[in-house]
């Protein structure tokens, strides 16, 4: 993901060989939730477990998953989780 940015859903269903409104279409119907929102959920999931280990900082964090951004990535981890990265990180300390 470094490398190749945030996955899409474009991304995702040309790897399935569907197109990206049967997969969204689907996934909707299967979990409630779009197929962007389970590549948001994917990937602060991921960045859950990277801030537990406490190994990097918040930027190569963002950066590792794909983010261009650090504050995107932030605004994002905050809105799924209440909190920002940093809080989570100082959390999982204790």
């Amino acid at each position: 993901m470094e490398h190749n940015g945030l996955p899409t859903v474009a991304q995702l269903a040309q790897q399935l060989f569907v197109s990206p409104r049967y997969l969204s279409n689907l996934l909707k119907q299967e979990t409630g939730k779009t197929a962007m929102e389970l590549i948001h959920i994917f990937l602060i999931s991921e960045a859950k477990n990277l801030l537990r280990l406490k190994e990097k900082r918040i930027a190569e964090i963002a950066f590792q998953l794909g983010f261009e951004n650090a504050s995107y990535f932030t605004r994002l981890f905050k809105k799924q989780t209440g909190m920002k990265p940093m809080e989570f990180k100082n959390m999982s300390l204790n």
